[in-house]
């Protein structure tokens, strides 16, 4: 791709102009075109922060100045593009040595890209663990951590190679976009692969492949029809990270009379009794000793992430941002920070994690909440952890008035607390939760009855690879067998998820339902923007509708043992008995509904309805 070559060369050519010892040029490149005209540059070299910079004149482009923070090897130096700049090469005098500073155009249409939304399906992988590529990435050797593919928690070998090459699969299936975790650089000694402690924000770890390859794989992906979400860590960094060993500031991180950790309080943060203590330990705790955890109300490190965020999204033409422990950061910092990519790319989404059981704090993050302290987010997102530990408990737990089907239908009810439900992203598990075939008891038909109600509900649908294949794990957390390796992602697997080589019964079922599923849910257009009707659970049976002036659909989940008939008349809203309903999960004929229909033992039915 002549884009990838060129963000590579512009790289290579201005740290190439050095002589003198630069190490970092940071963002490596920018654009003319940005709707806000500030960039701010991280410069890194052995003293550096001496030098005072001059730009040679550029038509648009101003230097407003530079400054540096407490190492004596950083200098941040200002500049504003307007927008009469045109796309070339800046070139700014440090020291007596000349930085050619590539000023790129921008995609045609890359400020209005449309982001995921409730019209797709994402497709959750871990890089690492999905496919090994048959050509290895070129510049791996000389990490801290090999290949120990034996090892759950060690590296398996996958890579962006075997993503790109298993691409067709994953459209397939009826996705739409495709959440892959961290891919940056996470040179660790161990755990590495997860991709939650960078070591290099601008760089992808070596050990997946390049930025080229990166830049490859999302305009394949595009060209299927699938989008790419990249995951964003804002809130910390792995003890490796090439700013530990030469921090800009003391403060760059937050720092601590003794190693001090988070107690993941998140809820300090809305409590209006919380003691200001417990809120500076969420915050500025860290994770763990090896994620040393950063401090967003340092300026230059706040624009630092900002940029990073615009750079990758620019750069890898993605359609969206999925950002990791959320309410972590700074609230301030994300308010800023969210604002400012809404501003550069005002349709594109970001999904927040935000891991609680409670609407009223996962809602305090969405744009256009209320809050009671006046607290402004403009993320369009959250993954709905409320509604997905409701899910598992309406399908877990004995039906009563505050137990099983009633949490489902009490959650969804509770929509009120959010400004966009609709756009939330409803899921069946993810890499930090145990599978769900393996919550669900090894039940086909509940785990089915899961995946048909995250397909039709009122939210953003994103499945977890390997769902599809019933694929399972231990109960209690365990990282490194969650994360299990997609079968027939490596040479010689035995099992091939890819090719149906070697799947039981049970897993060849269930691929081909989900696919089904998800194939259909692409054109159902009713569940992309549908109102939404539901009607109290009875007898372990709960029904929904998804309708608009012209279409309907009805969703009944059954998860009892024995078919439950439903009479038309507890319906009237909705549906009448001379109704013709198809039943897009099976290959029969269309029928008249009469007085009453039939739900099958412990399974979803998902009707189309026309009149």
């Amino acid at each position: 791709m002549k884009t990838a070559v060129t963000l590579t060369t512009a790289l290579l050519m201005s740290l190439n102009t050095w002589a003198a010892g630069l190490q970092h040029v940071e963002p490596p490149h920018w654009w003319a075109g940005m709707r806000d005209p500030s960039l701010q540059l991280m410069l890194h070299g052995a003293g550096i922060a001496t030098a005072t910079p001059t730009l040679k004149p550029y038509p648009g482009v101003r230097l407003k100045g530079s400054h540096r923070a407490d190492s004596p090897n950083y200098l941040f130096v200002d500049l504003d593009i307007s927008a009469s700049a045109a796309p070339g090469e800046l070139q700014l005098d440090v020291g007596g040595t000349v930085l050619r500073y590539p000023l790129r155009a921008r995609a045609p249409g890359s400020a209005d890209r449309v982001g995921f939304g409730p019209k797709d399906a994402i497709y959750l992988v871990v890089p690492d663990r999905f496919a090994k590529g048959p050509t290895p990435p070129a510049g791996a050797n000389g990490m801290k951590e090999g290949e120990r593919r034996a090892d759950p928690g060690g590296r398996h070998g996958g890579n962006l190679s075997g993503m790109r090459q298993h691409l067709p699969y994953i459209a397939g299936l009826g996705f739409t976009q495709v959440w892959p975790t961290p891919l940056v650089e996470n040179n660790s000694e161990q755990y590495s692969y997860h991709g939650y402690a960078a070591t290099d924000f601008y760089k992808v770890d070596p050990r997946f492949g390049s930025n080229d390859d990166f830049l490859a794989y999302t305009a394949e992906a595009r060209a299927l029809g699938v989008g790419v979400i990249q995951d964003i860590v804002l809130n910390h960094i792995g003890s490796g990270h090439w700013w530990m060993a030469d921090l800009p500031a003391p403060d760059w991180v937050n720092q601590w009379p003794a190693y001090t950790e988070t107690h993941h309080a998140r809820m300090t943060l809305q409590d209006p009794y919380a003691a200001p203590s417990d809120r500076k330990r969420f915050t500025d705790g860290w994770f763990v000793p090896a994620m040393p955890d950063l401090n967003q109300r340092r300026p230059e490190l706040a624009t630092y992430l900002t940029q990073m965020t615009l750079w990758w999204i620019e750069t890898a033409g993605l359609s969206g941002l999925r950002t990791d422990t959320y309410s972590y950061s700074d609230r301030e910092f994300l308010s800023r920070w969210s604002a400012r990519v809404m501003q550069e790319y005002p349709r594109l989404n970001i999904v927040g994690e935000e891991w609680s059981p409670h609407p009223a704090v996962v809602s305090y993050w969405q744009r256009g909440k209320k809050n009671h302290d006046g607290y402004v987010s403009h993320a369009p997102s959250l993954m709905d952890f409320p509604m997905q530990t409701n899910l598992l408990a309406a399908l877990t737990e004995a039906d009563g008035p505050h137990t099983g089907l009633t949490k489902l239908y009490e959650g969804l009810a509770h929509d009120f607390m959010y400004p966009d439900p609709a756009n939330l992203v409803l899921f069946d598990g993810n890499h930090d939760t145990p599978r769900l075939f393996s919550l669900l008891g090894k039940d086909v038909g509940l785990t089915k009855i899961a995946l048909a109600y995250l397909a039709t509900t009122r939210r953003i649908p994103q499945l977890f690879y390997g769902t599809e294949l019933a694929m399972e794990s231990p109960l209690e957390r365990d990282d490194g067998k969650v994360r299990a390796d997609m079968p027939g992602g490596w040479a010689g697997d035995s099992v091939n998820a890819f090719t149906g080589a070697g799947l039981t019964p049970v897993q060849r079922d269930m691929q081909a339902w989900t696919r089904r599923l998800f194939n259909w849910r692409k054109s159902a257009s009713v569940i992309h923007d549908g109102a939404l009707m539901q009607y109290a659970p009875v007898d372990g049976c709960y029904v929904f509708f998804r309708h608009d002036a012209d279409r309907t659909v009805l969703v009944a989940l059954n998860k009892t043992g024995k078919p439950v008939s439903l009479p038309v008349a507890r319906f009237p809203e909705r549906l009448t008995p001379t109704d013709r309903a198809k039943d897009v999960l099976a290959d029969t004929p269309a029928f008249t509904v009469g007085t009453s229909f039939t739900v099958p033992a412990r399974s979803p039915l998902i009707l189309e309805i026309s009149r």
